[in-house]
């Protein structure tokens, strides 16, 4: 359907114009958020907070236990009352906590952290997973959806740790291959493996200096996370202090740690540390009570104020896409579904929403290769060009509940409450009535980024457009298809800010440009590394320009057909 939709779009308006039922409503979930952000229309907000018996204390709201009031006079005339008062303790709460760790990781959990922690793409991430898999044999199979093991596995764990029962991870594995193998169904369950379990170690033994940096980076977070579920909890007591001044309630936080248990494995990590498990993605730690050291308070005691501060924020909109979030929003897309038929939600989230672990990269990839989407920093942004085809493709396309429909028909069918072939006839009803609509509608597509640059080729004006990581002038014509990098961003960082410089081309000449200035030949930079003793060689400058090339959308069938030779 995808492509026959596809295919009348390009041809209706003479334009690359790409649909189907995963890309387009993945496409429509990013313009949704940007409407959001563009009508969203910030609030200032107030709070307080004080320091009494060396502690700080945050207003708090009875009510609702919000820290912050949008009543600037309320806050002010709160701060006015408090001075010269004494703060009286109502409550101390002492509970005994505990967090495991997080659950073994499947292909959307793995690109999702290393995203967030790397800055790598869904793309990257699966081809550095695939040749840890299939090169270096250290790590199983990674198009999976299970984050759980089978109990077939289980007598393998001791043997799959001797094997990488080295480097930084000798401090923690020879504990547990001296005790008995503990499991749980936290990550062992049979009822739960897909069709491949949870990505882990293989028993292969490994060889860390034959990874490049990237490689051992996945696999750094693949090995601490299969050792930390053998771990033993994090256990803390939680100290939780109420107190009451000028007739309002106060509180306070503190935290004592009782046993590291799992978070010792990355805690004592310089290349992965336990910030980006558990962080949320809009984080607003400054309204948050925050942890700190306490002192031995009773309940009745009075403290005198010594501090008090007024603090004052706006209400953010919310985050942009990135990587990682998109791929949580494709994994569980039901939030952004407009019917509410409780079927048809249940099961686009039993199968695990838009597209499969193995087909969401190629999807974002898709969609920055046709120029559908852009990046700005780490930021997803529709383009010009996605908002026109959203206006272009028929309604039903934009929406996940195709998806969802399609699913519960399947389903029928396999439980031999529907007919396949009366499933198919439908479909092909639906293409045709889907084609027909695109062909009748009085749509209009526009190059609004037309530049007075020629093709070579054909002559026609080309447009700029804005690659994943580089800068292009791609011809308007289809059926041309010539593209030129005119700018891409280097590895290379600024002598001034440190940032990624870009490569701008111009005839045999390429320059480094950085945003605050700094320009620099690509001569001068090999003469200036030299001097500072980096001993850059022609290789290290390959290997620069190497990582810059734009990574083909690889899928299934050319990955199958690459090496195929045909007799001619």
């Amino acid at each position: 359907m995808g492509i026959n939709a596809t295919r009348a779009l390009t041809c209706k308006y003479n334009a690359q114009l790409s649909c189907g039922r995963v890309q387009t409503p993945t496409l429509a979930i990013i313009a949704r958020r940007e409407e959001e952000i563009r009508s969203f229309k910030p609030e200032e907000y107030y709070g307080l907070s004080c320091v009494a018996g060396n502690v700080k204390w945050s207003w708090q709201n009875e009510k609702n236990g919000s820290l912050r009031s949008f009543k600037r006079s309320f806050i002010t005339d709160l701060e006015s009352s408090l001075k010269g008062q004494a703060l009286q303790i109502t409550d101390v709460q002492k509970s005994a906590r505990k967090t495991f760790s997080p659950g073994l990781y499947d292909l959307t959990e793995l690109q999702r952290d290393a995203n967030r922690r790397f800055g790598f793409s869904a793309k990257e991430t699966l081809n550095i997973m695939q040749r840890l898999y299939e090169q270096h044999k250290v790590l199983t199979y990674p198009r999976t959806d299970s984050r759980y093991i089978g109990s077939d596995i289980v007598p393998t764990i001791k043997e799959r740790l001797k094997a990488c029962n080295i480097g930084p991870y000798k401090k923690f594995i020879p504990s547990l291959l001296k005790a008995p193998i503990k499991t749980s169904k936290a990550f062992v369950d049979d009822a739960k493996v897909s069709d491949h379990h949870a990505i882990i170690p293989t028993e292969e033994f490994v060889q860390l200096e034959h990874m490049s940096n990237d490689e051992r980076k996945i696999y750094d977070l693949v090995i601490r996370r299969f050792i930390s579920i053998l771990y033993p909890a994090f256990e803390y007591e939680q100290t939780t202090l109420k107190a009451s001044a000028a007739g309002q309630a106060f509180t306070a936080k503190g935290k004592i740690i009782l046993s590291p248990g799992w978070k010792a494995i990355y805690d004592s990590s310089s290349a992965a540390d336990s910030s980006f498990l558990d962080a949320p993605e809009e984080d607003d730690a400054s309204w948050q009570s925050c942890e700190q050291p306490l002192p031995l308070l009773k309940k009745g005691e009075q403290l005198s104020i010594s501090q008090i501060a007024l603090t004052t924020g706006k209400t953010k909109p919310p985050a942009r896409f990135t990587e990682a979030t998109l791929l949580t929003a494709m994994e569980n897309p039901v939030k952004y579904m407009e019917s509410q038929d409780a079927k048809a939600r249940k099961m686009l989230g039993e199968t695990g929403g838009l597209g499969t672990v193995a087909t969401r990269a190629d999807i974002i990839e898709k969609l920055f290769h046709s120029f559908l989407i852009e990046k700005k920093g780490n930021e997803i942004l529709i383009t010009s060009k996605g908002k026109q085809l959203l206006e272009l493709v028929p309604e039903d396309l934009k929406k996940p509940e195709l998806t969802a429909k399609w699913e519960l028909e399947l389903s029928n069918i396999a439980k031999g409450a529907h007919k396949d072939a009366q499933f198919f006839a439908e479909i092909q009803d639906y293409t045709k009535e889907l084609i027909q609509e695109i062909k009748t509608a009085d749509g209009t597509f526009r190059h609004d980024n037309l530049t007075n640059t020629k093709c070579p080729r054909c002559g026609k004006r080309m447009l700029a457009v804005n690659g994943k990581n580089a800068r292009l002038l791609v011809c308007q014509d289809r059926e041309c298809g010539y593209r030129e990098t005119i700018a891409r961003l280097s590895n290379a960082r600024c002598p001034n800010c440190h940032k990624k410089m870009e490569i701008i081309k111009k005839g045999e000449e390429e320059t480094f440009v950085c945003a605050c200035g700094y320009k620099e030949k690509l001569s001068a930079f090999k003469k200036r590394r030299e001097k500072e003793g980096a001993g850059v060689s022609k290789k290290d400058v390959q290997n620069y320009l190497k990582k810059q090339k734009e990574e083909p959308i690889n899928n299934a069938f050319a990955n199958a057909l690459a090496n195929i030779k045909i007799d001619t």
